[in-house]
């Protein structure tokens, strides 16, 4: 199967944002998040966590890519059945007008043949979608590396480090634990996929409800995806991340966002720029993070006495 699509921004930025599997979650609906296997310029291997039909899904994918030929390869080492096997290539041709045209090529098998159709619904469906997000964080009017930022706090919490990943991944009991956090909704039907609805209140008071995925990996990782991000935000994705530093826990919070430049003027004022965006979003997001780490190191030490 193939799709296209025009998309009138320069076909090395598209190249780059498609070449970045970790700006994914905040680029692509269905990503949620992306783990390195190994990693080089020219070729990669990454386990994908994406919403398939409704449900969290898993694999790993290895890519080829070829920046000058702007063009990126890939295959599924493992598929879910009733696919046997999935490849395709991604591929980006500059036109005389400055726009590209994005081309996304698959070649897959299935065991069953009654599948087939639904299969190529979901490849049609999905192929659509990402083609769509793709124009839609390119055409902007901004470079991408303005629009996407990622940042991380790092704290060192006093306490075990069970009792730390608890803080985080019991989620439903931040409202009695943390003053920014409202409501918490929080459901788990598979192991380590939880469903999560959140109502905060950031430090000038503003209210904001979130929808997010996010996939436990005990003791070590907790990574998220917001389904209902934020007003100022086309995409927001993070991780947690939990290591071992002598008898306490260093503990790290990730933010990736997506920035919305309209949107982010209609917030801080029409006169704004991307840059307050950022430094907006940075105090905001990284000032709610810091707050439910200082809490954890509060409720672990707690747990120590």
């Amino acid at each position: 199967m193939t799709h296209t699509r025009l998309v009138a921004a320069p076909a090395d930025d598209i190249y780059r944002v498609v070449a970045d599997v970790t700006l994914w979650p905040v680029v692509f609906g269905p990503s949620v998040h992306v783990r390195h296997v190994h990693r080089t310029e020219r070729d990669e291997r990454f386990q994908l966590w994406a919403v398939v039909g409704g449900d969290v899904h898993t694999w790993v994918s290895r890519r080829e890519l070829d920046p000058l030929a702007r063009r990126i390869g890939f295959r599924q080492e493992r598929t879910h059945p009733p696919i046997t096997a999935m490849s395709g290539a991604w591929s980006f041709q500059p036109l005389p007008d400055g726009r590209t045209e994005v081309r996304l090529d698959h070649t897959f098998s299935v065991a069953d043949e009654e599948a087939m159709a639904g299969i190529r619904a979901a490849v049609d469906r999905n192929s659509l979608e990402e083609l769509a997000a793709l124009g839609r964080i390119t055409e902007l009017g901004h470079p991408v590396d303005q629009v996407i930022d990622t940042f991380s706090d790092t704290v060192v919490v006093d306490g075990p480090l069970d009792d730390v990943y608890a803080f985080v991944r019991r989620s439903d009991l931040w409202p009695e634990r943390l003053p920014h956090v409202a409501r918490v909704d929080l459901s788990e039907d598979a192991a380590g996929i939880q469903h999560m609805e959140m109502d905060t209140v950031t430090a000038d008071g503003t209210a904001h409800t979130t929808r997010s995925i996010r996939v436990c990996t005990a003791p070590s990782l907790i990574a998220y995806k917001q389904l209902l991000p934020p007003r100022m935000l086309l995409g927001h994705s993070g991780r947690w991340t939990f290591t071992p530093a002598g008898r306490g826990v260093e503990v790290t919070a990730t933010h990736t966002v997506a920035i919305d430049p309209e949107a982010a003027r209609e917030v801080l004022g029409h006169a704004s720029t991307l840059a307050q965006a950022r430094s907006h979003l940075r105090a905001a997001l990284g000032g709610n993070g810091r707050a439910t780490l200082a809490m954890a190191g509060r409720f672990a030490g707690e747990s120590l006495h």
